[in-house]
């Protein structure tokens, strides 16, 4: 099977077999393990699940929308057509100091992209939207809070620390947002893409989610080839990227399966 559809679906397997079975903040209990972790070698593949549809040019923009425009405004989502953070939308149209306002405070994409370039070993390659003295002004308090960067070589290898993953929903979008991210970063500092970590500290599932999930998993043996991604190869500067500069080839996958976001 496909890396991403193998690695994804045997932790569905495991959530549902032997998940820990509680409540949280939304209202909806879950099951879910602690410490989770999946590893690619973009080098090899592009990490899109093919046993169901990820929306991954809504994808993209969320993406570009938090590290290229580091906006927290949610109507620039929504002029878009991306709804994915209505839910969360403040009175002022914002989802307050998370996000891509931390991205911005800090120019933390500008300070990554020098140091890779002028000190490819420092070991201190690190973007973190985790500010403790703003979290009480944030919408929601960011689940993908924390890259880690470091190269190897010619290559550029990147490790993801999620707090908390909704895996039938928000996960499949992380990991291939954030395997474009090291594509993007890669490109623009003149390296290869390397390794891609993804670790979840809390990976749940929600009761309303199961059946979908069971649904999921009657897939597993007819997966497809993963796809190719393509970037264009004229873009020098990150912040001249567009959603229409990344694009999938040949992706192939099963139907979309619906379920909804527990806020």
């Amino acid at each position: 099977m496909s890396n991403a559809d193998k690695q994804y679906l045997n932790i569905i397997e495991n959530i549902l077999k032997n998940g820990y079975h509680d409540q949280n903040r939304t209202g909806i209990s879950t099951f879910k393990l602690p410490h989770q972790i999946m590893q690619f070698d973009l080098s090899k593949e592009f990490p899109i699940l093919t046993t169901k549809f990820v929306a991954f040019k809504t994808a993209v923009k969320e993406l570009l929308w938090i590290y290229k425009d580091q906006s927290n405004d949610v109507k620039k989502l929504q002029e878009q057509s991306v709804h994915i953070w209505d839910e969360w939308m403040m009175k002022d149209g914002t989802i307050g100091k998370a996000y891509g306002y931390q991205i911005a405070k800090f120019k933390q994409i500008d300070k990554l992209i020098n140091t890779i370039k002028t000190d490819p070993q420092n070991r201190r390659m690190i973007m973190s939207m985790w500010n403790m003295e703003d979290l009480p002004d944030m919408a929601l308090q960011p689940c993908c809070y924390e890259t880690l960067w470091d190269v190897q070589g010619n290559r550029l290898n990147c490790m993801l620390v999620q707090r908390s993953g909704d895996f039938p929903l928000g996960v499949p979008f992380n990991m291939c947002q954030y395997a474009v991210l090291v594509h993007l970063i890669a490109q623009v500092t003149g390296f290869k893409p390397g390794l891609f970590t993804h670790i979840i500290n809390n990976a749940h599932i929600y009761e309303n989610e199961v059946e979908g999930m069971k649904l999921q998993l009657t897939r597993k043996d007819k997966d497809y080839t993963a796809p190719k991604l393509w970037i264009n190869p004229e873009i020098e500067s990150f912040y001249n990227f567009s959603p229409d500069d990344i694009k999938l080839i040949d992706y192939k996958h099963h139907d979309k399966i619906t379920m909804e976001v527990a806020v």
